[in-house]
């Protein structure tokens, strides 16, 4: 095992320069934030839908 080679990142600007592809972070971290607010709106209609359909 490397000593050079972190456990663990204690900011998001030490894990900029390991990404793949070249992406930058502030890129994957709005991706991820793009991604999540997406699949809430899904999880959400999804139930509405459920709802309205049973009722």
């Amino acid at each position: 095992m490397r000593a050079d080679l972190p456990l663990a990142f204690s900011t998001a600007g030490d894990a900029a320069g390991g990404l793949l592809f070249g992406w930058d972070i502030v890129t994957l971290q709005q991706g991820a934030l793009a991604y999540l607010g997406l699949s809430s709106l899904a999880f959400v209609v999804v139930w509405v839908v459920g709802y309205l359909r049973r009722g």
